[in-house]
């Protein structure tokens, strides 16, 4: 099977992760290389913006001289300040670059969103692996301290098999944040976050160009993931949710059954089945949690009770029920991700 890359050789190619005008410096845009090698003196056009990098650096503020596939750098000398997920394009000479900047269209933008539609996640990866359709697992690492960021993506750089490597591409102190999510959106990376959480913006862009966000409190969880999703075994991950309230008004004994809790369901319903908290008194202390055994409506067994109506409980293993107690109903649902 043929494996495809980037050819660092070719004019370069990709897209600016954030931009902005600096007093000192002039407009001042953070591009991710996709294809080809970016050098100091090669002339840009960048959506309405044009003009010849004058100085680069990485994404530690290193001076370097070069950029390739898949590494984020920071150029200096454009017209003007591009948009975030603009296309920048290497051109023969500064007047192709004007040229193309007055005349900018969308098509090659467009081309390459439909290139980054299909994203990474850990669930799907395995899939994608044995499609052939990545050899590197690409990773954005942000973590709550230097230490801990350079711990983590030592374990994760470590992880390999047969068929796919990781590589961190991006790791940084704080919060995980906008550029972190753009920048893994335009590499088709998967986000790492050790003891941060993404800021607002972060979760509202994620969840719009469908980029997966991981997070942990502990480094060896991170890396089981991920091998774990290699081998197609990732777990699912549940959350939970409640679906309604009853409380218990009278007590019945059934012989054979035990206490039967006679309810009325204050809002949204029970189901055989759900999960239940007993709560009980002024502070709604938690009595019992456990499973609904069954749901009764005057003597039939039913599937479930909505709001409005009275019906029978029956908890797992539990009897010591009181007048007032409060029932908390609930399920696990597994997260999308």
């Amino acid at each position: 099977i043929m494996e495809l890359k980037a050819n660092p050789n070719r004019a370069a190619y990709g897209v600016v992760i954030e931009a902005e005008l600096d007093r000192g410096k002039g407009p001042v845009a953070r591009l991710l290389v996709q294809k080809g090698t970016l050098h100091q003196g090669d002339v840009v056009a960048v959506g309405s913006a044009y003009g010849k990098v004058r100085a680069m650096t990485d994404d530690k503020g290193k001076r370097i001289k070069k950029a390739v596939p898949s590494q984020p750098c920071e150029i200096l000398g454009l017209s003007s300040v591009p948009n975030a997920g603009e296309i920048f394009q290497v051109k023969d000479n500064e007047k192709e670059a004007k040229a193309y900047a007055a005349a900018f269209v969308t098509e090659s933008k467009q081309k390459m969103v439909e290139e980054s539609k299909k994203k990474v996640s850990l669930d799907a990866l395995f899939d994608q692996i044995k499609a052939g359709e990545i050899k590197e697992l690409p990773l954005v690492v942000k973590a709550d301290v230097q230490g801990s960021v350079e711990a983590v993506k030592d374990a994760l750089e470590k992880i390999k098999n047969d068929e796919v490597a990781v590589k961190v591409i991006h790791s940084g102190v704080g919060a995980i944040n906008e550029s972190d999510v753009v920048l893994a959106s335009a590499s088709n990376a998967i986000v790492i976050g050790f003891d941060v959480k993404p800021d607002a913006t972060a979760r509202e862009t994620a969840e719009r160009e469908h980029v997966d966000v991981r997070l942990y409190d502990i480094i060896y969880k991170a890396t089981e993931d991920i091998e774990n999703a290699m081998k197609g075994m990732l777990a699912p991950v549940y959350e939970e949710k409640v679906i309604g309230h009853a409380e218990i008004r009278q007590i019945f004994k059934a012989s054979g059954v035990g206490n039967i809790a006679g309810c009325m369901v204050k809002d949204g319903q029970v189901q055989r089945g759900a999960q239940a908290r007993i709560l009980r008194g002024p502070k709604q202390d938690k009595i019992w949690e456990g499973a609904i055994a069954s749901v009764k409506r005057f003597k039939d067994d039913v599937k479930e009770v909505k709001a409005g109506y009275e019906c029978g409980l029956v908890f797992e293993g539990f009897n010591e029920i009181e007048l007032e107690d409060y029932v908390e109903v609930y399920v696990m649902e597994e997260v999308k991700r």
